[in-house]
């Protein structure tokens, strides 16, 4: 099958691609390269405006005082002439409802475009779009990444991202794809959840995770337990960072003798990478019920990662709590109980980051993934 893959989150593209390619498929994929990550792509339509500091700054100015953004105007004009080259294609997959990162009006005219010239659209749920966020606005889950806009509105002004999902433009983008795709596929239980009574919904497929690019590193605890957060400020307040510096903090104070804890804050992908290989406790996220990319590679190293792991992720993968990841809540109490239990008892953490990886190759294998998805676009 000829494959097109549009648009980029945490590599799940890439990693989808490379288990294609070893089914023998032939795939491409167009992105951005997914902000600051700046992943590889075969195609790159990255914004020269974004890429610069100065241009960057005045857009945002732009943006602000004449309601205009540059950024997304630019990526319209930049996809657009890439258009001739995204013909006769068997399957084409948006990353998300706003793959191209463009105004919903403009971005409805590109996809006409693109799905008269080629075979079998589908979409993923793998992130904010209009029934995630309208579903997590309802307050039905315990807590969702909107948790902290719940409960404060004046922090709306940090949510804007996913709100803008809410508005009636992205409402008819969402409409439309809906009935110009064959089907959504969600990548993990915080949107399986959201999805369940959609009528578009074709199911759930585990991120693919490329275990051969990523190598177990069996831990070795003989001196200080080596706690690490890294923090992407964009996303601190969803993600509940505050929590875990909090605990860290406690934690810390009562045991400097046996942590070393550290703490950075937007690093690119690669260099986020190489500083995390030496730690043996990862700290991800509170207010998700299942792992994004960053906690799944980390789990694939090896790592006792806090991160997701709700009961109904228990459920769905028939596993028992603290067996293959520790649940993080945002409860700092909580935080600090579940990492001193692993700081006195480091024998669980050799049994956690073991169990970590055999659940990742047993359920997020890049190849199993990519047969699944072989199987819902061939329906």
């Amino acid at each position: 099958m000829k494959i097109l893959l549009v648009g980029e989150y945490s590599r799940l593209h890439s990693s989808l691609k490379e288990g294609l390619v070893e089914l023998g498929h032939n795939v491409t994929i167009v992105s951005s390269g997914d902000g600051m990550k700046k992943f590889k792509t075969d195609i790159n339509y990255n914004s020269k405006i974004k890429a610069s500091f100065i241009l960057n700054k005045l857009n945002n100015l732009c943006i602000r005082y004449l309601k205009t953004d540059f950024i997304k105007i630019e990526n319209a004009y930049r996809f657009k002439k890439l258009l001739p080259k995204f013909k006769n294609f068997d399957v084409v997959q948006l990353i998300n409802e706003d793959a191209l990162f463009v105004e919903p009006y403009t971005q409805i005219k590109i996809l006409k475009k693109l799905i008269s010239q080629n075979k079998k659209l589908f979409v993923l749920c793998c992130g904010d779009d209009y029934t995630v966020v309208n579903y997590y606005l309802k307050e039905e889950l315990k807590y969702s990444v909107l948790t902290p806009y719940l409960n404060d509105k004046s922090l709306k002004h940090r949510f804007v991202f996913s709100l803008k999902y809410t508005t009636k433009p992205f409402k008819k983008l969402h409409e439309f794809l809906k009935e110009n795709s064959l089907g959504t596929i969600a990548s993990d239980i915080d949107y399986h959840i959201p999805m369940q009574n959609e009528n578009n919904y074709i199911g759930l497929i585990a991120n693919p995770i490329n275990t051969k690019k990523i190598a177990f590193n069996k831990l070795n605890i003989d001196g200080k337990i080596n706690i690490f957060l890294g923090i992407n400020t964009h996303s601190r307040i969803k993600k509940g960072i505050s929590f875990f510096e909090k605990a860290l903090e406690i934690i810390q104070n009562k045991y400097p003798e046996k942590v070393s804890i550290k703490i950075t804050e937007n690093l690119p992908y690669n260099e986020y990478i190489k500083i995390y290989n030496e730690t043996h406790i990862l700290l991800d996220q509170v207010y998700g019920y299942d792992q994004g990319y960053n906690a799944l590679e980390a789990m694939a190293k090896g790592k006792v990662v806090f991160t997701g792991a709700e009961q109904e992720w228990l459920d769905y993968y028939n596993l028992k709590e603290n067996t293959v990841t520790i649940n993080a809540l945002p409860n700092v109490d909580y935080l600090v109980e579940k990492l001193e239990w692993l700081i006195l008892n480091p024998n669980k953490i050799l049994e956690i980051s073991k169990e970590a990886r055999r659940f990742i190759e047993r359920e997020h294998n890049y190849i199993s993934c990519a047969k699944l998805y072989l199987e819902k676009w061939n329906k």
